[in-house]
């Protein structure tokens, strides 16, 4: 593809990005941009992942409304190249198939998966926000005969990624807050270019009346909520501008960190916004889900750690810790958890807690619902744990 079509291409998707549009709107204008940009065989495959895990949380791909349960047990409890939690954590951020196999895709069993479904090469792309975490990964596939991903279709994969996990990462935010699953879950306010308040999801004045500076009783927003608000206009009028992004991160009254996302709306009258407030904690683990197990804090990082697929020498870097004290902490959750392994470990977190999610969020999906991004919900958690 030429640089000019490439150019547009990224430019439409960065404009989608900045509208808000529900997670299944978005992945579908998104495939019909991606088909003139990256050929590429039948539809691309969209993935949400928690940030705190990397784990999956939903997919969508065009004519495949259930995700085959195979494919799960090979990605959390194979061994093989090529997975998204690898791609996910990795410095470069995207990979295909043909390049971790050395070009011997044959000796993977994700390549013989693959090619049940016709696809002969795949490249995976993580999707991360400028700020390192990911919200999800890209899959595109090629069928036999076709040439290879090259170097300028990678680097436009890159250069989009960023864009494509604030769109999912919006997204998510707004279907929480206007569908919320939890009482203490996203504010959100529709306002509208004068800088009116339109409407509030409940439990948004708690969170207004933490942010400094304002006064919600006496109709007085934050700065923080009109300076996000008034970006995200600017980016509705010049989309795709460098800085664009609306978002703040804000200190609370209370003390705790506080991110405000801004967001033109694509359905609504012109010059209408939402701001999304949340707090700022996409690196830990659900604790309903961590108190399933009675995990010690310093075992929910060891663990989060694991299920991102790093290694012992990586968790002991990370966390400044010796190998030896990192083993001790691993074998706690081990004995908790009920498993032997670093892989029985990630399967059973995953198959307890993450694959319902999966599954809850295909019918969300059928049924015009929001997504959800995280574990699945308390209610289920005893369950889990058993």
């Amino acid at each position: 593809m030429g640089a000019e079509t490439l150019r547009r291409a990224q430019a439409k998707i960065t404009r989608l990005a900045g509208q808000q549009l529900d997670l299944v709107s978005f992945w579908r204008a998104v495939t019909a941009v991606l088909s003139g940009a990256v050929p590429h065989y039948r539809s691309p495959c969209f993935y949400t992942l928690d940030p705190a895990s990397l784990l999956i949380t939903s997919h969508f791909q065009e004519g495949l409304p259930e995700f085959p349960a195979n494919w799960l047990t090979h990605e959390y409890l194979g061994d093989d190249v090529n997975k998204l939690a690898d791609v996910g954590r990795s410095e470069r951020g995207i990979s295909t198939l043909h390049e971790a196999t050395g070009g011997d895709p044959a000796r993977s069993l994700r390549w013989h998966a693959n090619m049940a479904y016709g696809g002969d090469q795949e490249l995976i792309a993580a999707l991360r926000v400028r700020s390192g975490d990911v919200w999800g990964a890209l899959g595109l596939y090629r069928d036999p005969g076709r040439p290879m991903f090259d170097p300028v279709e990678l680097a436009f994969v890159q250069a989009i990624a960023p864009v494509l996990a604030e769109g999912i990462r919006r997204a998510l935010l707004f279907g929480e807050a206007t569908d919320p699953d939890f009482p203490d879950g996203p504010g959100l306010l529709i306002m509208t270019d004068t800088g009116d308040v339109e409407s509030v999801t409940p439990g948004t004045e708690r969170w207004l009346a933490d942010l400094p500076d304002g006064d919600w009783a006496a109709g007085r927003l934050p700065s923080s909520v009109q300076a996000v608000a008034g970006r995200a206009l600017q980016s509705m009028r010049h989309p795709g501008e460098p800085g664009s992004v609306a978002m703040s991160r804000v200190l609370s009254r209370s003390g705790s960190w506080v991110v405000l996302h801004g967001a033109g709306l694509a359905t609504a009258a012109q010059g209408r916004v939402a701001v999304i407030v949340e707090p700022a904690h996409p690196g830990r683990i659900s604790p309903l889900l961590m108190a399933a197990y009675g995990l010690t804090d310093r075992e929910q990082d060891v663990t989060r750690l694991v299920l991102m697929g790093n290694s012992t020498t990586e968790i002991a870097a990370r966390l400044v810790l010796s190998a030896y004290t990192v083993q001790q902490h691993l074998q706690n959750v081990f004995d908790k958890t009920g498993v032997r392994s670093r892989r029985d470990l990630v399967g059973k977190i995953f198959f307890a807690h993450y694959e319902p999610r999966l599954r809850d969020n295909e019918r969300r999906a059928q049924d015009s619902k929001p997504l959800r991004g995280g574990p699945y919900g308390p209610a289920n958690l005893s369950d889990c744990s058993k």
